[in-house]
């Protein structure tokens, strides 16, 4: 397995890393016993960055993580995050406060049933709690030995910058892929000026980029991505000529749309590290294909400047969760 540094921790982590948020439900149908073969084969052919969230399924992603990872704690290196959780009526509250900040990291530690989570981020900026308290509040938990790093989930380049201040920043989420490439705007230079490492959550675009739907009506009734404004009915027909450019680039390339898309992330930086999600053992192999296909610069620039031409529309978020990046 090929590997990447995080950041200037020193640990060595798989290129590729596995998004478990779909694991047990939330795009598509659930499907446990292949998510968890799908997970243990990722673990057994190398991948050992898993990312899960205390607020994916209510916790119920971390209890299921957590029982595949027992027996293999040592083969994986666990980040999961705090901070987000949601409200009546599809609201998004954000909640960077010491005091949740710990019972957070205790409640996922049960959940998880381990004894130290090794990468622990804020899921979002909390803007009504100064940044330096939230990550002071992280670093005790450093101190007592119940996290290893502090990670920071789409943050602003400011409220980086003055975290680092206050204690090493391990990594930083955000969404990226070849069509949201919104961390161009100053957020990449500023990690691998910092010393940071950046983890790139959605490279297939939720997908879309794989080909794994076109529109509304491909998903079923119950999949979150139908709140998504980019699959929306006039954005999806829109957006699905950026899918093709994909898989045209892809099969000049000889490989498959999904493999095509998480080069291109693998390309951008050695600081970036993709985390797919794949809740199938199919997906996993076809994800793994990517770290075979090497795209030059040149490619690189001509598959954005083809897409910025087509142009991406609809934001990456719904409204709610729009309202709560930190920009």
């Amino acid at each position: 397995m090929q590997t990447r540094l995080l950041g200037a921790t020193g640990e060595r982590l798989s290129a590729l890393g596995f998004g478990c948020m779909g694991l047990v439900g939330w795009y598509g149908t659930r499907n446990d016993e292949e998510a968890r073969a799908t997970l243990i084969e990722a673990i057994d052919r190398g991948i050992n960055h898993l990312d899960t969230a205390a607020s994916y399924q209510v916790g119920e992603n971390e209890r299921f993580v957590g029982s595949i990872i027992r027996d293999r704690r040592d083969r994986v290196f666990l980040a999961t995050k705090c901070g987000l959780a949601r409200g009546p009526g599809g609201s998004v509250i954000v909640d960077n406060r010491p005091e949740t900040i710990r019972s957070s990291c205790d409640a996922s530690l049960e959940r998880l049933g381990i004894d130290h989570i090794d990468l622990f981020y804020l899921h979002r900026i909390d803007k009504t709690v100064p940044i330096e308290e939230s990550v002071g509040t992280l670093a005790e938990l450093v101190r007592a030995g119940k996290i290893r790093y502090i990670g920071l989930s789409e943050c602003s380049v400011q409220t980086l910058r003055r975290a680092c201040a206050v204690h090493p920043v391990a990594a930083v989420q955000s969404e990226y892929s070849v069509w949201t490439r919104d961390p161009e705007d100053g957020l990449l230079d500023a990690c691998r000026e910092l010393g940071v490492g950046f983890v790139a959550y959605s490279p297939l675009g939720r997908g879309f980029l794989a080909g794994n739907f076109r529109r509304l009506e491909d998903l079923p009734p119950d999949d979150n991505r139908r709140s998504q404004p980019r699959f929306q009915d006039e954005n999806a027909a829109h957006n699905a000529r950026i899918a093709d450019l994909v898989r045209e680039f892809a099969a000049r390339k000889g490989c498959t749309p999904a493999q095509l898309a998480i080069a291109w992330v693998l390309a951008q930086g050695e600081h970036i590290l993709p985390i797919p999600g794949m809740k199938t053992r199919a997906h996993l192999a076809d994800n793994l294909g990517a770290l075979e296909v090497k795209l030059t610069a040149e490619e690189c620039r001509e598959i954005a400047a083809r897409i910025d031409e087509l142009g991406v529309r609809g934001d990456r978020h719904p409204p709610a969760m729009m309202q709560a990046l930190d920009r």
